[in-house]
């Protein structure tokens, strides 16, 4: 029991599915930083950018997790080659347009998401605000980044939908 007044068999399914998380992100930092070495054309300078910041954001993320998961009394998983055999995220070629990298990102996001939900899951079976409040800042900020991204992918003449919602 100790600090967390959790017990530890309670608490491993949700280390297992943070450990899961760990791996996505880790191959999901490696992509984004062979995205940011490899792209070119017109939109290099916006790209570049942007694909630094967000791997030094999954960076921080992947520490996070890992702490979380000290946190609750187990250590996280830490050779390349668990991360490679437990992610969903998957490696992908480094060479490609910069529209197809948005794309396969845009993709990735959706996997990290599912996996979140998951981890938030599990987390509310056993009451455990500590990951739920940190998982929850993860969804917000990464929906708000593919929503940014998916933006970026569109023509000038799309739009959103018009329908307003009335009170």
């Amino acid at each position: 029991m100790s600090y967390l007044n959790m017990n530890d068999e309670d608490v491993l399914p949700v280390v297992m599915e943070l450990n899961i998380l760990l791996a996505d992100y880790h191959i999901y930092y490696q992509k984004l930083r062979s995205n940011h070495w490899n792209v070119t054309g017109k939109n290099f300078f916006d790209l570049h950018e942007k694909f630094e910041e967000m791997y030094n954001d999954a960076k921080v993320k992947i520490d996070e997790i890992a702490e979380r998961i000290l946190t609750l009394r187990y250590h996280p998983m830490s050779k390349l080659t668990d991360y490679l055999k437990t992610a969903s995220v998957n490696e992908d070629t480094p060479v490609k347009t910069d529209r197809d990298m948005v794309k396969e990102v845009l993709k990735d996001h959706g996997i990290l998401l599912e996996q979140m939900g998951e981890v938030i899951r599990k987390a509310n079976k056993i009451n455990d605000e500590g990951t739920i409040d940190l998982i929850g800042a993860y969804i917000r900020e990464l929906e708000k980044t593919s929503w940014m991204l998916n933006a970026w992918t569109k023509k000038t003449t799309e739009t959103l939908k018009e329908d307003v919602v009335e009170m």
